[in-house]
């Protein structure tokens, strides 16, 4: 039996419902705008929301071959432009005076498909495990979202709708249980991705404090102002009184113009520099510098990224088919295109924002289902973080693994994670035995401002988040680190620690 609940948010009046051990509070908007333009806050209301529908995905080409891998992610869920609107999951049994860890997902798909209330990134046992508040946001994509040539369509759209859901968030996550001043950005692929780039605005430290950013494609979001503009011209055709369906199959039109581009033209819809709200590309280090000092990151990738992409590649099938040399073409190919679009990018990033003053630490996730063509691909931190097991049951990703498999791994992964969110200091390094390992990155020259969570003052202190003390992070306490005991469900093995040390 479902219940009603009642939120009280600055938004305006809110009905969420229980759902098993959570409570939802679902398809919420947080933005508006009109096609092609820069949105705007949703304004407030005064009747009741009733939050007890999905938020409606971004319209979007069908991908066959995503729904081989990832099952009917998308199956159930409308379409609508208007598709700015975020939902909320949490512990049912959160008391009124809770101010929990908020974690706010920024979902992936090539910034040309997915939802952020897509079946199988439920976050309910993250939840439910680990008592925090998470936020699932849909924001737009494709040429509706990622890609604008600055004079009639702005670019960056799908990013801006982003910066509106943090803002939302930080003007009425109170009401639901969550902390306003310790927020967690997370996303994975684009999401990723996008997360990053977000840590590129200067408004980025008064929205979230940490960061995990799970395999974005850094490697392919540079020097791509040709292909940008051999697409902004091919999408000339595409106007503001077309239906949404005819703007979507315009969309792999003007995504043919990438092909020519190499790895890049692989996403070719994405964030564009010198575009609002980014500074130009040679900028983009310094503003990334200039935030590391307020923002901790965790930030890594699989063992074999491009591994999912390698069915797709229908000229290498021959060469992969044959005896013994083919298990050595697919490794090279993995390991080269992996190396290219996520892993030195990837460890280049982590480097830089320790050198800046920040805290990193990069992992590798190395499970995958046992005998699965896919291996530890790109995306298999996925079904260890969200979802089911009748939303996985279908998937091609994890076929072979037992659910209790999944879970026991995804069980610590969670704990992870949220332990990174609650701001527990992950330490020099960790693993969980099977599927991760993770380190401190470092970089010598800046070593004596390692760990320190924000930018430093003339004291020596660490200045706090800009609209919060830092006792507000975890109430009643004076020091970041004093924090509440660590809930029930799952582990990880911090290896520098005694009992991790065998």
């Amino acid at each position: 039996m479902t219940t009603t609940l009642r939120f009280a948010p600055a938004c305006g009046p809110v009905h969420g419902w229980t759902d098993g051990e959570v409570i939802r509070a679902s398809g919420i908007p947080y933005a508006m705008a009109g096609r092609f333009t820069v949105p705007g806050p949703a304004p407030d209301w005064v009747e009741p929301f009733a939050a007890t529908a999905p938020a409606p995905a971004c319209p979007q080409v069908r991908s066959p071959f995503l729904e081989e891998v990832l099952g009917g992610a998308m199956a159930g869920l409308p379409r609508d432009e208007q598709c700015q609107r975020l939902s909320v999951t949490l512990p049912r049994d959160v008391a009124p005076d809770e101010r929990l860890p908020v974690m706010v997902w920024i979902h992936g798909g090539s910034y040309t498909t997915g939802a952020g209330d897509a079946a199988i990134m439920d976050p309910a046992r993250l939840v439910v495990e680990q008592r925090v508040v998470v936020v699932t946001v849909t924001y737009r994509l494709g040429l509706f979202g990622y890609l604008g040539s600055g004079h009639h369509r702005p670019a960056n759209l799908g990013l801006l709708d982003q910066l509106e859901a943090f803002r939302w968030v930080q003007r009425n996550i109170t009401a639901f249980g969550g902390n306003p001043c310790n927020v967690t950005a997370f996303g994975q692929s684009a999401g990723a991705d996008a997360v990053a780039h977000l840590m590129a605005t200067p408004e980025a430290p008064s929205l979230f404090r940490r960061a995990i950013l799970q395999s974005p494609p850094l490697g392919i979001t540079r020097g791509r102002a040709a292909m940008n503009e051999a697409m902004n011209r091919a999408a000339e055709i595409v106007t503001a009184d077309m239906s949404a369906s005819e703007v979507v199959v315009l969309q792999a039109e003007v995504a043919a113009h990438a092909a020519s581009f190499g790895l890049m033209g692989a996403m070719a819809f994405g964030t564009q520099y010198g575009h609002h709200p980014l500074p130009a590309e040679d900028k983009v280090e310094a503003a990334w510098e200039t935030v590391a000092p307020h923002i901790d990151v965790l930030i890594g990738h699989t063992t074999e990224e491009a591994r999912l992409h390698i069915p797709t590649a229908t000229t290498l099938q021959p060469w992969i088919r044959l005896p013994l040399l083919g298990r050595l073409v697919r490794r090279a190919v993995v390991g080269y295109v992996s190396a290219a679009v996520y892993t030195r990018a990837i460890r280049r990033f982590a480097t830089r924002h320790t050198r800046a003053g920040g805290t990193a630490h990069t992992y590798e996730i190395s499970w995958a289902a046992p005998g699965n063509p896919y291996g530890a691909a790109h995306a298999i931190d996925l079904p260890l973080l969200f979802g089911h097991e009748h939303t996985w049951a279908d998937t091609g990703l994890v076929a072979g693994a037992t659910w209790e498999e999944i879970d026991a791994h995804g069980r610590q992964l969670r704990r992870l994670w949220a332990d990174f969110a609650r701001g527990i200091p992950l330490g020099e390094k960790g693993r969980i035995p099977g599927a991760l390992r993770y380190r401190r990155a470092q970089d010598l020259p800046w070593a004596s401002v390692i760990g320190r969570t924000g930018p430093v003052s003339d004291s020596g202190a660490p200045v706090p988040h800009p609209r919060c003390h830092v006792s507000d992070e975890h109430p009643g306490s004076s020091h970041r680190w004093n924090i509440a005991p660590r809930p029930i469900g799952g582990s990880h093995e911090r290896m520098d620690s005694p009992s991790a040390s065998r």
